[in-house]
């Protein structure tokens, strides 16, 4: 990465950071893994929080495609 493009893991929408997070925690309960009321993660593996991460973005995929699709009809 070119020095000073330190973008880090910060949402590019503004308030996007929430939803984000309450999604993160949707995904991980329909996995059926138990996070604790604390919401600490350290105790999760990092296969596990991987798999939470790849779920997100394989239901957030389906979401941008349905989006266009429904564009793609709306405009013909």
């Amino acid at each position: 990465m070119a020095r000073g493009s330190n973008t880090g893991n910060r949402a590019l929408v503004q308030g996007a950071a929430k939803a984000l997070d309450q999604f993160k925690y949707d995904v991980a309960r329909e996995m059926q893994l138990s996070i604790p009321e604390d919401h600490y993660w350290g105790d999760i593996s990092a296969r596990q929080c991987g798999a939470v991460g790849g779920h997100m973005v394989k239901k957030m995929i389906e979401m941008a495609e349905q989006n266009l699709a429904s564009e793609t009809t709306r405009f013909r």
